[in-house]
């Protein structure tokens, strides 16, 4: 099944689900025969909202107009969306709405709607993506982690590696006594995740205030992308999910990501990065 089918389907599994409780990452990722962890990159990397955001609005479009068309009780409302309490639901639904539930009925008043999101995957043969296949056994990274936030709300990727630079963390992984290259690496993909910033390197050397990491053995898909950043890993994160994976057969095996920064002038027309991602063969 290729993925604009695949997305469809969860899209339409969505839909038919909004109100129940036990729709969930999972049941969503089932539906289009994928993994949690990769569908939650393709439709993020698709869509430029996480899943969850997304569902949340879709969630809370619906229950606005409930508010504006009935007398529907708060409380009832909120179960049937799934939200735990009333107050949760009335803090998310004025987070999206700008107003509390309770003012959604009255006329006049400016509600919010979050449409079902529309896909377009590119055609065959519109951009091609060069990569190589390697098997790597376990190794062990040396470095600092974060727990981060999906878009532009929070700690991101931008703000870590500052706050690395300027408390001394980068120096420190610089000066590791090794020649591989220094690495950005994304786990556990939701809206939020941790991310790690490290060089592969012998542990027992290593500076007070880093900790080691070992990213298991795995078989990846190499690409290089050559351009000043942070556009050149972006837009080839973007191509990976936007036009390689739907091009293959290949599907993400659910393990951390790396970003490769290898040394050189990272503002140059010429710099060269690699991004590393865990692929299941099929």
């Amino acid at each position: 099944m290729d993925w604009p089918t695949r997305m469809e389907n969860a899209l339409d599994f969505i839909e038919t689900h909004l109100m129940e409780e036990s729709l969930s990452v999972e049941t969503i990722a089932k539906a289009s025969f994928s993994s949690p962890f990769h569908f939650q990159r393709m439709f993020h990397m698709w869509t430029g909202i996480t899943l969850g955001e997304y569902v949340r609005k879709r969630k809370l479009t619906l229950a606005a107009q409930q508010f504006a068309a009935s007398s529907a009780k708060v409380v009832d409302v909120a179960l049937q969306f799934g939200y735990e309490s009333p107050e949760a639901f009335s803090k998310a639904f004025r987070k999206v709405h700008g107003v509390p539930p309770s003012e959604a009925r009255q006329t006049g008043v400016p509600l919010k709607a979050f449409p079902r999101v529309s896909i377009q995957f590119s055609e065959p043969g519109e951009e091609q993506i060069d990569y190589r296949i390697v098997d790597k056994e376990a190794f062990t990274v040396v470095g600092k982690s974060a727990e981060l936030v999906c878009g532009n709300e929070g700690r991101s990727r931008p703000w870590f590696w500052k706050e690395c630079r300027l408390d001394g963390t980068l120096a420190k992984i610089e000066a590791l006594e090794t020649d591989m290259p220094l690495l950005g690496i994304t786990a556990n993909f939701d809206e939020e995740f941790t991310y790690r910033i490290a060089r592969e390197a012998d542990p027992s050397s290593m500076p007070d205030g880093l900790i080691s990491y070992t990213i298991p053995s795995a078989t990846w898909a190499i690409f290089s992308w050559v351009g000043p950043l942070p556009d050149a890993i972006q837009n080839g994160f973007r191509s990976i999910y936007r036009v390689w994976f739907p091009a293959t057969d290949f599907e993400h095996a659910g393990l951390p990501e790396i970003e490769a920064y290898l040394p050189g002038d990272t503002r140059s027309e010429g710099y060269r990065c690699e991004a590393w991602i865990p692929i299941l063969k099929k």
